[in-house]
């Protein structure tokens, strides 16, 4: 097995660079691949700050890349979850920071948007200002 970093997730993704897309094609091929959720979780920022990719597709891209056969994520379930979120339209690192917190019975944050966003999802924790 081996782990992959953010760049060639976006590599893969995006096809920006064929030559080094065919090498990252080539690698999943070949190896399981391991991807940890700091990675989705960069990628998504990527793909969004850089490349300017709407919500969306970003998702649906994430979705189908973690649901690969050879694929083995981190964390799949909060990943998952935070998708969720994320297609319902929370900040995708808010919603991997709640789905990340299984053991907390509440969530403490100034961020008045995350606040809002999570009470109308109904997320299982409690998110409110300390």
């Amino acid at each position: 097995m081996v782990a992959i970093d953010t760049n060639i997730v976006v590599r893969l993704l995006v096809n920006d660079d064929p030559a080094q897309t065919q090498k990252v094609k080539a690698l999943f091929e070949a190896e399981k691949i391991f991807i940890p959720k700091t990675v989705v979780l960069e990628t998504e920022w990527v793909l969004r700050g850089v490349y300017k990719i709407d919500c969306e597709p970003i998702n649906n891209a994430l979705r189908a890349l973690l649901l690969l056969e050879q694929v083995i994520v981190e964390d799949e379930t909060a990943l998952f979850d935070a998708l969720d979120a994320h297609k319902q339209g929370m900040d995708f690192a808010d919603a991997i920071h709640l789905a990340s917190s299984p053991r907390a019975t509440s969530f403490a944050t100034f961020d008045a948007k995350f606040i809002s966003k999570a009470m109308k999802l109904s997320r299982k924790l409690t998110v409110k200002a300390p």
